[in-house]
């Protein structure tokens, strides 16, 4: 899998990290949790999302300025090689969502 990194918290192979896949999904580098499946990412992190979509999985506010994040653990050797994850961190892949309007009427975005 290829990535496109779209931006981070820290310098690049440091974490936090947002890249879009060569699979039309987010791969999303954060903080690891006690669940393989779920990571932590800082609020300030979606800024780099593409115009008009959204992380397609729900993100938990933890209430001090991070998400929980959960989606299926990056497993795929050319995208961990990309990554360069530390010890302390994990990746996640999620769907790219379609950002809708909370008050538009059903069907309409």
């Amino acid at each position: 899998m290829k990535l496109e990194r779209l931006g981070g918290d820290s310098t690049e192979g440091q974490s936090p990290t947002l890249f879009l896949s060569d699979r039309s999904t987010y791969v999303t580098q954060g903080w690891s949790t006690d669940d393989p499946r779920t990571i932590e990412i800082p609020h300030r992190l979606i800024r780099y999302l593409k115009p008009g979509t959204c992380l397609g999985a729900l993100l938990r506010d933890t209430g001090h300025g991070t998400f929980m994040l959960t989606g299926e653990p990056v497993t795929d050797a050319e995208a961990l090689e990309q990554i360069r994850l530390p010890g302390h961190e994990s990746a996640i892949e999620v769907p790219v969502g379609t950002e809708r309007r909370r008050d538009a009427a059903p069907g309409v975005r």
